[in-house]
């Protein structure tokens, strides 16, 4: 049974108090707002289990545009035997609601672990984001450390919120929000295991970590000869720095003082080092593997690896990188936050594992990657709206610096014989990765959702409909789509998905590729697919949703020592799982977007961040795919929004 996140958090502030944590004014007005935030998540509903027959129906509904009349007589003929009285499904979910009986969120433990942990490709390009800040020149590597010192600065007045409960609450439709989240995302590592990973957090210690990992040349040496490789294999390989950012007096370090400790640890590695990090781009069974292999090897491995963990974020001061033919600087930057460029490009200079990693390049390259398992989207882009903000509001040391400052500290490593062979390995795997993934993220300029408010539409509905529309130009049909809807409405809410694929959506594709069709019509179209996507987005949101519940039924049947249901096997369901456009909408405040590879090798990633006057997207496909490539995509997309409005604008002429 999973613990009452309020009994953690109580348990931590009876802690607090009996070491006298709570006997300043300070710590008094932190109790407060924990009792407030207390009291704010107890209130919050718990994850409701949607009715059987109903979901079926919706699920029904969902993969009719998918599947030929033959399948889907045969799939309405499983659907009626799985909901049949007495049937499997009925005791299956007769099974679930006795779970959600005695559990704070039935799906939470379930869907970290068959999302993200028992996962077991790669993180990069399968799992980890990237998140592309607004792009920066630095002339100098001074400038670069200047900015990451003010970055750093932003971060830490972010996590000071964060640690004194003093985040305003998110919130949705005027609904608060569960904010559990934004308590993982610092100081918080997954670990590589077999056959699943798991989950490291620190920062609910009585002591908190007051270091961050800061990577810095860490970068493949062109030529391992023999003699390097001995002279690797008998010496420690020092190449990345545990830098404190909190002084023994507890304050954080100042910019000033942040840009000093920068500034040494460049001085401190101007020589590239053996790239270690690159072992967290393995998969996962192989980096379980080797994982042990590092730390078995040497204690001081096991100690290093352990600061990295135990980090607040890493921050990688990467090498400028030439653009190796991209369709534009966003994409070329968006790239680097996924990937790094592979493996001779700053891939070593990160440990993916780490949930938050900033990334700055001495060629103005900014972002962030983050390891998806403890969070979604939106604290990430909060805290980065919130890093911007810090930026354009403060010039300067915004605060007194720290009385104790300690100098950055040399993480050691040393490779054995095997782990030289790990990293060769990693090596090549990576560079097979980054070959294959392939980008096209772009600013559509022409309208933004102002335009589309004004036509009384949902923005994320009608963006989805013109996905789904840039789609079927190319490939002459509509596809599974996934689009991650937030369930942060209910108590440790994640994420449930909304199927925005639909009949209404089929018609209105149609409908806007007809030579023939009329303006009023295709107009009319739209606004009903529109529509049907808005009231299965508000049916996800609320708990509603079939693809979560589908998860529960069969994890219950696994747990219970079943074989998996028929159901499952059938063309509807894989069909309809094989989510070909994968897309979600991550807004910010800032001209920044959040991008990631494709679900699926046949299929695109479609990330975008809707602004008053322009769209920002980051696509993605697989180059190992014949049928699919990002740039098709866009010029298609970008048909589609500008056919999308005209329609619109034409229908309400021809009404006068």
């Amino acid at each position: 049974m999973v613990l009452r996140l309020s009994r953690v958090l109580l348990k931590r502030a009876e802690k607090f108090a009996n070491q006298h944590w709570l006997s300043t004014s300070t710590s008094a007005a932190t109790s407060i707002k924990m009792n407030e935030y207390l009291t704010h998540q107890n209130s919050l509903p718990r994850l409701p289990v949607p009715p059987l027959h109903p979901s079926l129906e919706k699920y029904l509904l969902s993969v009719r545009p998918l599947l030929t009349e033959e399948e889907y007589h045969n799939t309405v003929k499983v659907v009626k035997d799985f909901g049949a009285p007495g049937g499997l499904g009925v005791k299956l979910h007769t099974m679930l609601k006795e779970r959600a009986k005695v559990t704070e969120n039935w799906l939470e433990d379930w869907w970290l672990s068959s999302a993200y942990l028992e996962f077991r490709m790669p993180l990069i390009s399968y799992s980890s984001p990237g998140l592309v800040f607004p792009l920066k020149d630095f002339n100098t590597v001074e400038r670069q450390l200047r900015y990451a010192a003010r970055l750093v600065a932003g971060a830490l007045e972010f996590k000071n919120l964060i640690d004194n409960y003093s985040l305003p609450l998110d919130k949705m439709g005027g609904q608060p929000l569960d904010m559990s989240q934004y308590y993982k995302i610092f100081s918080t590592c997954r670990v590589p295991g077999l056959p699943k990973d798991s989950l490291v957090f620190y920062g609910s210690e009585t002591v908190k970590p007051k270091h961050i990992v800061v990577a810095h040349n860490n970068h493949k040496t062109l030529q391992i000869t023999a003699a390097l490789k001995k002279y690797l294999c008998d010496h420690f390989v020092e190449s990345i720095f545990k830098v404190n950012v909190y002084g023994d007096d507890g304050k954080p370090l100042n910019e000033r003082q942040l840009l000093t400790q920068f500034q040494s640890v460049v001085a401190q590695s101007s020589v590239t080092k053996n790239p270690i990090g690159i072992l967290t781009t393995q998969h996962r069974d192989s980096w379980a593997k080797a994982y042990k292999r590092l730390r078995k090897s040497d204690s001081r491995n096991k100690e290093s690896i352990k600061c990295i963990q135990e980090a607040i974020f890493l921050l990688c001061l990467d090498k400028p990188m030439a653009d190796s033919g991209t369709l534009n600087r966003k994409t070329h930057v968006a790239l680097q936050t996924i990937h790094g460029g592979g493996p001779t490009g700053n891939a070593g200079n990160r440990w993916f594992d780490k949930t938050i990693q900033f990334i700055v390049g001495g060629d103005g390259v900014v972002g962030l990657t983050y390891e998806h398992s403890p969070a979604e989207g939106p604290p990430i882009t909060r805290m980065m709206d919130h890093i911007s903000d810090y930026l354009e509001r403060t010039r300067g040391n915004k605060w007194l610096p720290s009385t104790s400052v300690e100098e950055p500290v040399k993480l050691r490593f040393k490779l054995s014989e095997e782990t030289m062979k790990d990293i060769e390995e990693a090596e090549n795997d990576l560079q097979i990765l980054v070959n294959d993934l392939e980008m096209s993220c772009f600013t559509y300029e022409s309208y933004g959702k102002d335009f589309i408010k004004s036509q009384r539409l949902s923005p994320d509905s009608y963006i989805q409909m013109a996905i789904q529309l840039a789609f079927y130009k190319i490939h002459n049909q509509i596809a599974a789509t996934y689009e991650s809807a937030s369930s942060r409405k209910f108590l440790n809410g994640r994420t449930e998905t909304i199927r925005s694929a639909s009949m209404e959506g089929l018609d209105f594709c149609k409908q806007m590729t007809d030579g023939t069709s009329l303006a009023h019509t295709k107009a009319a179209a739209l606004r009903s697919a529109i529509d049907a996507h808005k009231e299965y987005t508000v049916q996800a949101v609320n708990g509603m949703g079939i693809d979560r519940m589908l998860l529960g039924l069969k994890k219950i049947a696994v747990e219970c020592g079943m074989n998996v249901p028929d159901f499952y096997m059938d063309t509807g369901y894989t069909t309809s799982t094989h989510f070909k456009l994968s897309t979600s909408q991550v807004p910010s405040k800032i001209d920044a977007f959040m991008c990631y590879g494709p679900l699926v090798p046949d299929g695109y990633g479609c990330c975008y961040n809707p602004r008053d006057s322009s769209i920002n997207f980051g696509l993605s496909a697989c180059n190992s795919s014949p049928e699919t490539h990002s740039s098709n995509f866009m010029k298609a997309l970008m048909e589609s929004l500008t056919e999308m409005h005209d329609v619109l604008n034409l229908s309400q002429k021809s009404k006068l």
